[in-house]
């Protein structure tokens, strides 16, 4: 390998195949090297024999669960927002063209013992279970204001400012029940914990409208999916890649990461040969037990557990829903972490039609970490299988100005993309030296191509 490139390219998730996409659409000459012989990383999609494989190596696999294509089955489910930055993303560099997506039917959140609909408007917020008489007029009021609110209009402000006031002080204003504020904070501002109430309002505002609009978009829930499993957005974007001069080599063990003296990227050795470029984008388990230049560039920071189970029947309690997204804050059962509930079926092409697929996963706590999705597949009824996971959270050390050793963080626990969205952005301005990622408009027209 004697050509020298921009950027070499480790693991082929989502944010790595994002970034390999949108640096090569930027005329950046870029080679991508995964170890494994199937795109995706630790987040592909896989067939029946490789689940069995994974999981229950040298187990037969059964003769009366469907076929291997049948199967593509997410080892980290990820919803994407109708509106939100990586269907952004996916429409800008044109992507769209290779995926066919399906809209989710539900979105879901647990509170006081049962699940019920996630309210998307004042209205449905009249409808919903979620609330009694007199906490329905408030969150109408609440979801009126943010609905109304404009800038450059006082009279719409009701004497509130987003920017300077914190959350708690804009629930407080409405007189929001605990309750009401987790289904808010955590269902539809997605956030992982509950640190968002000390900061300015601003923030959940804007996702509080992310959400809405992405409701809005193609009605009934904000998330939209893959056909196929989210296995096939990384194949996307690597294609895209490759028709702006971008190289992908599968199935190639990475040997050693070479650095000079100072401690400075060189390139990636491969068995005997050795690749060069000005710097490294990387998943972080390439550097787990990858020490470089005799230090580690990785520390992990918690654990994930999540339960992959097939199901004879949808989840109960969603109006048989053929997908769900189901949410249960961390409050409800008194956890520091949400557990999420992801749930797809044969409208997706992930599972035959006589199945469901249901993947539970939260952040470790203690020392019994299935036990700690127990809220979470109580909800799932009968499950006919289930595989369990325990996967580290690994996060760079340094951010990598020095090296030119860029690291990506770990997939998390949720069932959203909107992490993915945010840790694309950072990587993007480390590798580039600051520069910030422009994503221009296209029309809707060029949006995704959704089945409703």
């Amino acid at each position: 390998m004697d050509e020298h490139y921009d950027y070499v390219i480790l693991g082929t998730g989502v944010t790595e195949c994002v970034l390999s996409a949108l640096l090569s659409v930027d005329g950046k000459k870029v080679l991508h090297m995964d170890r494994n012989q199937y795109y995706g990383g630790e987040g592909a999609s896989l067939n029946l024999t490789q689940l069995w494989e994974k999981f229950r190596p040298g187990q037969e696999v059964p003769k009366d669960i469907g076929r291997d294509r049948d199967y593509a089955v997410d080892l980290i489910p990820k919803f994407l927002m109708a509106n939100g930055e990586l269907t952004k993303m996916l429409v800008h560099t044109d992507v769209t063209r290779y995926l066919e997506f399906k809209q989710l039917a539900a979105s879901y959140v647990y509170r006081d013992g049962r699940i019920a609909k996630v309210p998307a408007t004042e209205m449905e917020a009249v409808r919903s279970q979620l609330m009694g008489l007199f906490e329905k007029r408030r969150a109408k009021k609440f979801f009126e204001f943010i609905q109304n609110w404009k800038d450059d209009d006082p009279a719409t402000h009701q004497g509130q400012d987003l920017d300077s006031s914190p959350m708690t002080k804009i629930f407080d204003y409405f007189g929001l029940e605990a309750g009401t504020r987790d289904f808010i904070g955590h269902a539809m501002a997605l956030y992982l914990d509950d640190s968002y109430m000390t900061r300015p309002a601003r923030e959940t505002y804007d996702r509080i409208m992310l959400y809405t609009s992405s409701v809005a978009r193609y009605g009934k829930s904000p998330y939209i999916y893959p056909l196929y499993g989210l296995g096939e957005l990384p194949q996307g974007f690597a294609r895209l890649s490759a028709i702006y001069g971008g190289t992908y080599m599968l199935d190639k063990t990475i040997d050693k990461i070479v650095v000079d003296d100072s401690g400075k990227f060189v390139g990636v050795r491969s068995g005997d040969e050795t690749v060069k470029a000005d710097a490294l984008i990387g998943d972080p388990t390439y550097f787990q037990n990858l020490p470089v230049g005799g230090k580690n560039l990785v520390r992990e920071t918690a654990k994930v557990v999540r339960a992959i189970c097939l199901l004879k029947h949808p989840v109960p309690n969603t109006d048989n829903a053929d997908s769900v997204q189901l949410i249960i804050p961390q409050n409800q059962v008194g956890r520091k972490h949400d557990i999420y509930v992801a749930s797809l079926s044969s409208n997706h092409n992930v599972v035959p039609r006589d199945l469901h697929l249901a993947i539970v996963s939260t952040i470790v706590e203690t020392d019994k970490p299935e036990l700690e999705l127990r809220p979470g597949l109580d909800l799932l009824g009968p499950i006919h299988e289930k595989f369990i996971s325990l996967t580290p959270l690994l996060e760079p050390i340094e951010g990598g100005s020095e090296s030119k050793i860029f690291i990506t963080r770990s997939p998390d626990a949720t069932s959203h993309v909107e992490t993915i969205n945010e840790e694309v952005h950072d990587v993007w301005r480390r590798a580039t030296g600051g520069k910030k990622l422009d994503l221009k408009k296209r029309s809707d027209e060029e949006g995704a191509q959704v089945q409703a």
